[in-house]
């Protein structure tokens, strides 16, 4: 396999030069702007958690690694791009289960491997409906299904993960537009994906740091003491 070869997968790609995709690959600062803010948020709610630093840190790798893609635009810039997503996708949801549900690591662990099997054995099964987009599909299910969930317990975090599944829902209708209305729009619909897929992030960023990790109850931002003042 040749990992230098071009790969032209979106409307805004008319030749295989660095900068033949400008919107694509700049409209990934939105991914280093809300991890950064995940770290600010993260560290004021006392910097020690983590595996959601962890899950901040890797939205900042999406943002570059999707830069490389759409700037490099080859087979090796292409697992620049999807391997820190699929990390972040599995991470959240072994996460999701053991903060939100208070589940065992054990339990998490063995749930999110059948996670992952359904999500390879979806994408060849929806790829002939939406294409490439397939194997996202997992990932909205879920974030619909686990946020549904916490909505009807009334669990804090259940509102911030459900308007994330929402807005990824938005944001892969536009993903699955791009080359249909390139005709009608040559810079593509793409850069609306990863606006829209930051917001998201930001959205399961903040259900995840504002969560305490041992008693599933909402963080409260540290307030500094004014005892002996």
């Amino acid at each position: 396999m040749d990992w230098s070869a071009s790969i032209d997968a979106y409307c805004e790609r008319t030749s295989a030069q660095f900068w033949a995709e400008p919107l694509n690959a700049w409209s990934n600062l939105a991914f280093i702007a809300v991890g950064l803010v995940g770290l600010s948020l993260w560290k004021m709610r006392g910097g020690r958690d983590l595996p959601s630093q962890a899950l901040c840190v890797l939205v900042l790798v999406i943002g570059i690694g999707s830069f490389l893609f759409h700037t490099f635009a080859t087979r090796w810039a292409s697992l620049a791009d999807v391997l820190p997503i699929a990390v972040f996708i599995y991470g959240y949801f072994a996460l999701a289960l053991s903060r939100f549900f208070g589940l065992s690591a054990l339990i998490s662990g063995f749930c999110t491997a059948g996670f992952m099997a359904a999500s390879f054995l979806a994408e060849p099964v929806f790829s002939t409906l939406v294409g490439s987009s397939a194997g996202y599909l997992p990932a909205l299910f879920a974030m619909l299904v686990i946020g549904g969930i916490l909505v009807s317990r009334k669990q804090e975090p259940g509102g911030l993960v459900l308007a994330a599944g929402a807005t990824f829902l938005v944001s892969l209708t536009f993903r699955m537009l791009d080359t249909p209305l390139c005709g009608l729009w040559p810079l593509g619909t793409h850069p609306l994906w990863h606006l829209l897929n930051a917001v998201t992030l930001g959205l399961l960023l903040a259900a995840a740091i504002d969560t305490d990790r041992k008693t599933g109850q909402p963080r409260l931002a540290r307030v500094p003491s004014t005892a002996g003042r």
